[in-house]
């Protein structure tokens, strides 16, 4: 019912479009930057390496990973991994995205709050958004409202997690663009082309949880839990 309900693609093609261009936006800046290599000459991982020591967190090892932008910190083996693009490249785009992961590695020592929240939310989330959408159809196929609000229950949660990670990211590319700086591993014309990459890859995270809160209306909607269900 979902992929042919008019009112679902109503609602979801401008967050659509959106998600595209922010696509489009963290992968033309991230190629732009990628070419332009740092003054220092450090690799993404020489960078990454350096934070780590200069916060006390020399024990947590970076290590190279496949994929492309496949960049991300492990909270539960506490390890930084590098997408080869970012692991030996002393590109500015690089360089970036290593710090923002050390970001994450900084807030998982000092308990930032926002992460804790969203490690701790992560496998429900994981379930919600597997599982939810199956748990909604098969209410409404079967007539059953109780499984339709347990699946919307579940999807909430899908929600919340999205929400959450906006913080968290943020709050890591801040700390790598203050730690980028104040380290003097890049100079203040460098740093312009950091901010972009960073930003650029926020906008990922805002679709997502654009993309989210309207899938969650829409099952609001449907089941009639908000507006009327005939409309």
């Amino acid at each position: 019912m979902f992929g042919i309900d008019p009112l679902y693609w109503m609602l979801m093609a401008p967050v659509f479009l959106f998600s595209l261009w922010a696509s489009f936006k963290v992968k033309s800046s991230f190629n732009k930057f990628a070419k332009v290599a740092s003054r220092s000459g450090m690799t993404g991982a020489q960078v990454a390496e350096l934070i780590l020591q200069r916060n006390g967190l020399g024990h947590i090892p970076v290590m190279e990973t496949t994929g492309f932008l496949s960049d991300h910190y492990d909270p539960m083996k506490k390890v930084i991994r590098l997408s080869p693009d970012v692991f030996g490249s002393n590109s500015l785009a690089s360089i970036g995205v290593a710090a923002h992961e050390t970001g994450h590695a900084i807030q998982h020592a000092k308990g930032y709050k926002a992460l804790m929240l969203r490690n701790t939310m992560a496998p429900t989330a994981s379930i919600g958004s597997n599982f939810a959408w199956i748990i909604i159809f098969a209410g409404f196929l079967l007539g059953t409202m109780g499984l339709v609000k347990i699946g919307i229950l579940l999807f909430s949660i899908v929600v919340a997690f999205q929400l959450i990670t906006l913080p968290v990211e943020f709050n890591a590319s801040t700390r790598a663009k203050e730690m980028l700086a104040s380290y003097g591993i890049l100079g203040s014309t460098e740093m312009v082309g950091v901010s972009k990459v960073l930003s650029a890859a926020a906008m990922t995270y805002v679709a997502a949880a654009a993309s989210a809160i309207v899938t969650l209306l829409y099952f609001l909607l449907r089941s009639g839990l908000l507006g009327s269900r005939d409309e």
